[in-house]
């Protein structure tokens, strides 16, 4: 079975280090994890972490925290082919 990479956005008023305590709970279920955030504004932020994601191998669960809530609904158009 694949596990999941968790891809963790922080809010903006934190930082990466705000998802500790989340993630010491995480790691003995899924291993993998990531944290970014870039604070550019909202559409730089989420291309910032679509591109955190594109280098992702596998599913992904992915969490926003207040700010980063939006960041990862933020949809960009997407071109039907």
């Amino acid at each position: 079975m694949i596990r999941p990479t968790v891809v963790l956005v922080h809010g903006a008023f934190a930082e990466s280090s705000s998802w500790d305590p989340v993630i010491s709970k995480l790691v003995p279920w899924v291993p993998r994890y990531r944290h970014c955030q870039s604070l550019r504004g909202l559409k730089i932020d989420a291309a910032y972490v679509a591109g955190v994601l594109a280098t992702v191998d596998g599913p992904v669960i992915l969490v926003g925290h207040s700010y980063g809530g939006s960041v990862i609904s933020e949809r960009r158009p997407v071109r039907a082919t």
